[in-house]
């Protein structure tokens, strides 16, 4: 009793904290994304017309991923979550905030390269950045959530914690075209930054309550430093560079060996953001047929996002947690690609599918995905040990999410440069067969899914 603040004991405490900085981050992010897909489809700043263009981008969105991810894991063995966390917060704030500054002297000073306008070259990089920061950040925040909560726990409040992260997302997603018309592309961006660096503090916030009631998950980690250290300093340490990087794609391949749901988790990923990207292609090469307008177009994308939250936010605050109380994990999983396929059927037999019909799938699926999916997700870890946990985690979150991406883009460009561009209702026939596609690996992650009570053992096993 005498560790409560606002009758609220430490490890709520703790968790509410993180649960605001992951808000936090989604504020700054539903700033990003609508503005930077704006500057990428601009004729001004990006590649309006280009059919090629948002594929190729997408294309290097994986290996950009994998060079994050190895960054990560260098600052994750050498300073802990901790550590790791504030250090990529502040990084993808720096990065955000110095391409603002960069687009607005380059437009004003008239730069170019190569005969074509500098800030062409600065959109594409920011585009495939904002595509990869993301899940990032996101998968630390959760790691320490999940680390902290028991899976009792986690059933009845990740998906309000989710929740808070919509409620941000709307607000927003709402606000976002008069900003852009107040500051501008560039200052939306340089609003992202800023917000990462109070989530940065929120986070710092987190850590320093578990570490001081001794429920820091940061302590595994130091364990296992010790561990290593104890058993012989293998050659005190200087293995060549290449040499670590190999070793924790080893570890990663050796983990999903020994933990096979995370590598079930790992091929329904794949599949669902490959089917997120076909999706996203439709909607972008409609939306910008549809709205030629920069800020017009920019305004309706953070509308629309701002339902996909707000409707989220409605099953994460309500229908979710009831549903939890009696349904087994395992019933969600395989009913999120069902609903889904139900809309990519219909958008697929338009013969000239409009921007509604080809929004409201991307709707469906996105609103299953932020709300039912995320939380399922996050589930999955909670009984798993610390490297599941810490190096899994991000392995899934950053790499596996962006090489879904970045296959299928390379698929759809490979298709393109062979048969020229597909058409709207061709698209939308792949995005049919996609689904079923990730109805197959949702379903075998499903049978490898612990029960609840499963669940629960496992944890106080570990515990």
């Amino acid at each position: 009793e005498e560790n409560k603040v606002l009758g609220m004991p430490p490890v709520a405490r703790s968790v509410l904290s993180m649960a605001f900085a992951m808000a936090l981050h989604y504020l700054g992010y539903s700033f990003a994304r609508p503005t930077t897909m704006a500057l990428f489809t601009s004729a001004t700043t990006g590649y309006a017309g280009n059919t090629a263009a948002l594929p190729l981008a997408m294309a290097f969105i994986s290996p950009f991923a994998l060079v994050l991810l190895m960054g990560y894991g260098r600052v994750l063995d050498k300073f802990g979550p901790r550590g790791a966390l504030m250090q990529t917060s502040a990084f993808c704030s720096a990065v955000l905030s110095g391409s603002a500054f960069l687009i607005v002297i380059s437009q004003q000073q008239g730069w170019e390269l190569f005969n074509i306008p500098f800030v062409k070259f600065i959109s594409g990089p920011l585009f495939i950045f904002r595509e990869s920061y993301v899940a990032l950040l996101t998968s630390q925040y959760w790691s320490f959530i999940a680390s902290t909560l028991s899976p009792a726990q986690s059933a009845k409040w990740f998906a309000p914690i989710a929740g808070l992260t919509s409620f941000t997302s709307v607000v927003a997603g709402l606000g976002v075209k008069k900003v852009v018309k107040k500051i501008g592309l560039p200052g939306s961006l340089l609003a992202t930054g800023s917000m990462l660096l109070l989530s940065l503090i929120a986070a710092n916030g987190a850590y320093s309550i578990a570490e001081k009631y001794g429920f820091n998950p940061a302590d595994e980690h130091f364990k296992k430093q010790a561990e290593k250290e104890s058993k012989g300093k293998p050659k005190k340490g200087k293995q060549p560079e290449a040499h670590k990087e190999e070793s924790m794609i080893t570890t990663a391949s050796k983990l999903f060996k020994r933990v096979p749901v995370l590598g079930a988790l790992f091929m329904e990923i794949l599949t669902s953001q490959g089917l997120a990207t076909l999706m996203n292609v439709c909607f972008i090469t409609t939306l910008t047929s549809s709205i030629p307008d920069d800020a017009e177009r920019a305004g309706w994308m953070g509308k629309f996002f701002a339902l996909i939250n707000v409707i989220s936010m409605t099953l994460q605050f309500t229908t979710l947690p009831q549903l939890m109380r009696f349904l087994e994990p395992k019933h969600l999983w395989r009913a999120l690609p069902l609903i889904t396929i139900l809309f990519t059927t219909f958008q697929s037999l338009q013969v000239d599918p409009s921007l509604y019909v080809v929004s409201a799938s991307l709707l469906a699926m996105k609103a299953l995905e932020y709300s039912a999916r995320r939380m399922l997700d996050e589930m999955v870890y909670v009984p798993l040990d610390y490297e599941s946990r810490y190096v899994g985690k991000e392995v899934i979150g950053v790499f596996g999410y962006r090489f879904g991406k970045s296959a299928m883009s390379l698929a759809l460009s490979a298709i393109n440069a062979c048969f020229g561009n597909l058409g709207i209702q061709q698209l939308s026939m792949l995005t049919s067969g996609a689904s079923f596609l990730w109805l197959s690996a949702a379903w075998k992650l499903s049978n490898l899914v612990p029960t609840r009570k499963e669940a629960d053992e496992a944890y106080n096993k570990r515990k």
